[in-house]
């Protein structure tokens, strides 16, 4: 009975290694939360056609977008903790979504288990080219000089675009006019045409138009420059020190999935993000890739929660 007890133990310790190398022995689902042809659509279809080389398995995209992501990140929170449904969340659906929907059917701390932030992707905060400040230091004067007198643009209530200007409000004490928009385009069409002053870009559609002459940069969202925009300062090093915002992209599975297969799931996304191609393709979108660990990605949500909570709150921002 002993003997029988002690192998039964030690079949027990090795099951779950025996679980993680036999994952994934059938086709994963990855979640992604918006409509195809997206940032989150583009960044979800690269890592997963990579996975599905490495694991000779297929990683299934599959699109379920509506309420702003938050739609598709319920429905992957609450399928089983078992490594076979994976989804790229984001600020605004992980981070920001807590504060601004009054229901939401998932908690992003408690039913999502962080896998690794893959990307950081920054805003420039860009002007009207007869717009008088130089730089955001400029702006912050003229918006004091002149409260209200500003108007920025965003491609809708709730994003990042919207609320990291609003973060920029509250730190720099100044007083300027928002103008949703419904979707990034039609804002920044607006912006060209002198119907509003202001608006936080995310750097592809951006870049170009600065190059161009039709587009002034004011400003960089990130904590440090950006080789890209290297005559642009910080809004940090502009007279608001520590203002840090940026949009991220990270993957998450269920709460509860074994940590083996965390593990597994975390080196093999990490593997696929240091890949030249990738790299190179993810840089095209703006994007600094980060890729780190479970841990450090989870803290970083941790914080990242109150932040925007505080900016949703202090803002009193209602959804569309």
């Amino acid at each position: 009975m002993r003997q029988f007890l002690c192998a039964l133990t030690m079949l027990c310790g090795v099951a779950p290694c025996l679980a993680a190398d036999a994952y994934p022995n059938k086709p994963v689902r990855w979640v992604v939360p918006f409509p195809p042809g997206g940032g989150t659509d583009l960044i979800s279809r690269t890592i997963a056609s990579k996975l599905s080389e490495a694991w000779g398995v297929q990683v299934v995209a599959d699109n379920r977008p509506g309420g702003g992501g938050t739609i598709g990140l319920g429905i992957a929170a609450k399928t089983p903790p078992d490594g076979y449904t994976v989804v790229l969340g984001q600020a605004s659906n992980v981070a920001v979504a807590p504060a601004l929907y009054a229901k939401l059917n998932y908690d992003p701390v408690k039913d999502l288990q962080p896998i690794t932030n893959v990307i950081a992707a920054p805003l420039v905060l860009v002007s009207h080219p007869s717009f008088p400040a130089r730089n955001t230091k400029d702006l912050i004067a003229y918006a004091r000089a002149k409260p209200d007198a500003v108007t920025f643009g965003s491609p809708g209530n709730g994003t990042i675009g919207h609320l990291s200007m609003e973060l920029l409000k509250t730190m720099a004490k100044i007083k300027m006019l928002h103008i949703p928009y419904k979707g990034a385009t039609l804002a920044i069409t607006e912006l060209i045409g002198g119907q509003i002053v202001l608006y936080a870009s995310s750097m592809p559609p951006a870049l170009p138009l600065i190059t161009a002459g039709k587009l002034k940069a004011l400003g960089v969202t990130t904590a440090k420059r950006l080789a890209p925009l290297p005559n642009v300062p910080t809004i940090a090093e502009s007279g608001v020190a520590g203002y840090e915002a940026v949009n991220w992209y990270g993957v998450f599975v269920p709460a509860g999935t074994p940590k083996d297969i965390v593990a597994k799931l975390h080196a093999d996304v990490v593997r696929v993000l240091k890949q030249p191609d990738v790299k190179e393709r993810f840089a095209g979108e703006g994007g600094e890739i980060v890729a780190d660990t479970p841990d450090e990605f989870a803290a970083f949500v941790r914080k990242e929660i109150p932040k925007w909570s505080r900016v949703v709150k202090d803002a009193a921002v209602k959804v569309d």
